[in-house]
């Protein structure tokens, strides 16, 4: 299968290295995204042209791809789902959670001459970068693209329910799928409450497993891309 992989806030495709060459070996086709505006060096892109991007990714591929978004990005999967429904094998959430149409897309730290800069590590201090060594957390902060203001304050907009029908992979790292399914059944996280097909997967990483374990999130995701 065709996994299509984006990453979140501050990261380009080359986070997905490792994951990609695991993957591969498991059977996958797996398309690590450069999004626009993080990392190809235009810090006026929006969110709609990160969208378009991943719609591209989507439409070059001859089957029907699985598409992962980290973090901020599983809102960029998630609009995927709404603009491509009836194209897409499943998405797969890793760390994080869609948000719902009206929000906004990524508006969490302060944006300072247009872009929104890596904060450093302090706001993710706790199970978030538990199993982060010093030297990951120095390659990651040194690779980190600031975020164009029009990403960061793109607004979401979801306009085809058909969405509820795309298979969805939860994966869970700095929490567990039993506080990921209370989220959900709480209202927390409208749009999964909301989607038919809802699965957990459980590993044991923090925020950002492609670095820490990415042997481990390539097997989750061949795994999950098994079942749909």
């Amino acid at each position: 299968m065709d996994i299509l992989l984006v990453g979140g806030l501050w990261l380009d495709g080359s986070v997905w290295g490792r994951v990609a060459r695991v993957l591969e070996s498991l059977g996958h086709r797996p398309v690590p995204l450069t999004l626009p505006g993080q990392g190809d060096g235009s810090a006026s892109a929006t969110l709609e042209d990160q969208v378009a991007a991943v719609l591209a990714a989507v439409d070059a591929v001859p089957g029907r791809p699985m598409v992962v978004g980290h973090s901020a990005a599983c809102t960029l999967a998630w609009l995927a789902a709404d603009r491509r429904p009836e194209r897409l094998a499943a998405v797969a959430f890793v760390g994080g959670f869609p948000f719902s149409d009206g929000h906004t897309y990524a508006d969490f730290f302060e944006v300072r001459d247009g872009v929104m800069p890596f904060p450093g590590w302090a706001p993710f201090e706790g199970p978030e970068t538990a199993d982060l060594g010093d030297e990951a957390r120095r390659r990651l902060a040194a690779a980190a693209v600031p975020v164009p203001a029009g990403v960061a304050r793109g607004v979401v907009r979801l306009t085809d329910e058909r969405r509820f029908d795309v298979p969805v992979v939860v994966v869970c790292p700095e929490f567990t799928p039993a506080q990921a399914r209370t989220w959900i059944d709480g209202g927390d996280v409208p749009e999964l409450a909301r989607a038919g097909r809802v699965h957990f997967a459980d590993i044991d990483a923090g925020h950002w497993p492609m670095v820490s374990r990415p042997t481990e999130l390539a097997r989750v995701l061949a795994a999950a891309a098994g079942t749909v």
